[in-house]
């Protein structure tokens, strides 16, 4: 039995602050562009004020990529194109300034964290930074038993919950949220699927390295054996993320959930960090208003997890590498919103009216 109690973020999230949000809005009214004329930037900046709790909105100007990695035992079934235990290389990888986040990182000045949860390599492999909050190494094959162990999921929660303090207090201001993982991407249409009460099928998708017709019926009997196992413990969060999910899935939904009790928007990267999002969602209803869909990476399963939370993707380019890469593409648009909110003047006296 678990000593951890979800539904007490419900009482300790509250909603971003509606009268900043009001403030913000009348504020846009007087500056010289007319509402509307920006498009979703209008609200962008009007959401990143009321979760600022600031009226002119204050600059991004400390954001951060988190990134939790993990390896799936349900990628022995050849669900995708790369090998089972891989995420540690891809980790290498990114730490060596190798793969899509790294550039992009680079491009934008935003520094990059990655959390080793449950990656099936040696851990001397890695820096003991990345490597010291390991709960175990890979994941149970979900679609004949559980992923984790109960305690190992609420271990893996608290560390999402401790990281998130950790970011909130060391003044992030920000996080791009995403993942590293081999076998993610059918955790997460597990997850979806179970809450959104949907069919194998329907959240299937082709993963980042696009797989073939064979995998991809691979895939789905493997998201369909483990909705089996999913759907006795959808009413308790935790023990779903232990039976279907995965030691990344947990501490990705700790971290979500706590970085909006600390009042920190997140950015949200592709379907598996969509999932886990989906989760938090079930535990705290007023969590997501402290999070933005970054992309539409092109994944059923994203697609279906944003729609149940309402929430709109800022770009849609198709990026499906995961890894935090598209939640970077959107870190631009959030920093041009919050600077148009700040800096267009305002109508100098009552005679002037906006540009029509």
């Amino acid at each position: 039995m678990s000593s951890l109690n979800l539904d007490d973020f419900t009482d300790l999230i509250e909603r971003p602050d509606s009268k900043v949000r009001r403030d913000a809005e009348a504020r846009r009214e007087r500056q010289i562009v007319p509402p509307g004329s920006l498009g979703r930037l209008d609200d962008l900046g009007e959401w990143l004020a009321a979760a600022q709790g600031a009226v002119p909105v204050r600059p991004v100007e400390r954001p951060r990529v988190l990134l939790f990695a993990g390896d799936h035992g349900i990628a022995e079934l050849g669900v995708s194109r790369r090998p089972a235990g891989g995420a540690g290389q891809l980790v290498r990888d990114i730490l060596e300034g190798g793969r899509p986040v790294s550039v992009l990182a680079r491009q934008l000045g935003v520094p990059v964290r990655v959390v080793d949860m449950s990656l099936d390599c040696d851990p001397d492999s890695l820096p003991e930074t990345v490597v010291r909050h390991r709960v175990r190494r890979g994941s149970g094959r979900i679609d004949i038993e559980d992923a984790l162990t109960l305690e190992e999921a609420e271990a893996a929660f608290r560390t999402g919950v401790a990281l998130a303090d950790e970011e909130a207090d060391s003044g992030t201001d920000l996080v791009v949220l995403g993942d590293v993982s081999v076998g993610g991407t059918t955790v997460a249409g597990v997850l979806v699927a179970a809450l959104c009460g949907t069919d194998a099928s329907v959240v299937t998708g082709r993963g980042g390295l696009a797989i073939d017709d064979l995998a991809w019926m691979r895939k789905c009997a493997a998201i369909r054996d483990a909705l089996r196992r999913a759907r006795p413990v959808l009413g308790d969060q935790l023990q779903l993320l232990a039976t279907v999910g995965g030691a990344d899935f947990a501490a990705l939904t700790g971290f979500l959930l706590q970085s909006a009790v600390r009042k920190v928007p997140v950015l949200l990267d592709g379907v598996v960090v969509a999932a886990c999002a989906l989760v938090g969602q079930r535990v705290a209803f007023r969590a997501p208003d402290w999070w933005l869909a970054a992309h539409d990476s092109g994944e059923p399963g994203q697609a279906k997890a944003l729609d149940r939370m309402a929430l709109e993707p800022l770009l849609a380019q198709g990026v499906k590498v995961g890894e935090g890469a598209g939640g970077l593409l959107a870190l631009p648009l959030v920093r041009a919103a919050a600077a148009l909110a700040a800096e267009l003047p305002e109508v100098s006296d009552g005679s002037a009216k906006p540009e029509d």
